[in-house]
């Protein structure tokens, strides 16, 4: 089961509140302003900061 396109609409960066979109590979958010990418495990979304990545 994968992110809802509902779902994907109504989250934003927790960092600067800004737009996020799914990667190629299905398996992150990015945020281009913030250059970070939130994983995503099990089809849930890890929106949390300190748990973000480097682009």
């Amino acid at each position: 089961m994968a992110i809802s396109q509902e779902l994907l609409e109504i989250l934003v960066c927790p960092k600067c509140k800004g737009e996020i979109y799914l990667n190629e590979k299905k398996d992150g958010l990015i945020c281009n302003a913030c250059k970070l990418i939130y994983e995503i495990r099990d089809d849930i979304p890890i929106m949390l900061i300190d748990e973000a990545k480097p682009v």
